[in-house]
């Protein structure tokens, strides 16, 4: 997407204590600009926000700043780094804030697996009201509220789902043959009020394909390949 990104402002709130973000990516440029290679934002300004991309150090990270204080600050493993530029990698990102155990109030997918977050972990507390589908603006490929880290690479099924905290497997399957982790092209989830679902179909790059008709406004220009 390089200085291209897509974006759209809710007319109404949906479930901010409750969602899911899965998508497909391969990186482009490495390192990244600097700052965060975003994958995904949603906020008002430079002190509200939440962000989900990749970090100056290869790996995906998560942090909420409400009032210009830190909320929620997640990374990966320290030896899970997302730096080969040749490969397509699949992230699910699965919040449900009103869990009593902090673990289980956001769980990290990497290519179908279950994986830790750690470093400087800082899990939401109980309850937390997210940005997420809230009425502030959310961009994919970019961090709009705290303008910084334009998305280099390729991405592809881009879900947001409002609501409901699934796991990778509503998303991917290992093939049985190959045993690679593949796509679900269609996968049995319900989006909710503020969900999406984008394919980036050459001609459609910025429609919505969940049925809800949340469809993207598109900034810079964006190649589908």
């Amino acid at each position: 997407m390089a200085t291209a990104y897509l974006h759209r402002t809710p007319g109404g709130a949906g479930n901010q204590t409750t969602w899911t973000f899965s998508t497909w990516f391969k990186r482009g440029i490495i390192p990244a600009s600097p700052g965060m290679d975003m994958l995904f934002a949603q906020g008002t300004d430079s002190n509200n926000y939440i962000n989900i991309g990749i970090n100056t150090a290869g790996k995906i990270a998560m942090s909420q700043y409400t009032s210009s204080s830190g909320v929620m600050d997640l990374d990966t493993n320290t030896g899970y780094k997302f730096i080969d530029v040749a490969a397509w990698y699949h992230v699910v990102i699965a919040v449900d804030t009103t869990q009593t155990t902090d673990t289980d109030r956001a769980k990290l997918y990497v290519n179908g697996n279950l994986e830790s977050w750690i470093g400087t972990t800082s899990y939401p507390a109980e309850d937390l009201v997210t940005w997420v589908n809230g009425t502030t603006q959310m961009s994919v490929g970019y961090n709009a509220a705290y303008p910084t880290g334009y998305w280099t690479g390729n991405m592809a099924h881009t879900h947001l789902i409002d609501g409901t905290q699934y796991a990778a497997s509503d998303f991917g399957e290992f093939d049985a043959t190959s045993g690679i982790w593949v796509a679900k092209t269609g996968p049995s989830v319900t989006y909710g009020t503020n969900g999406f679902f984008l394919k980036y179909a050459s001609g459609a790059i910025t429609t919505d394909s969940s049925g809800n008709g949340n469809t993207m406004t598109q900034v810079g220009t964006i190649t589908t390949t």
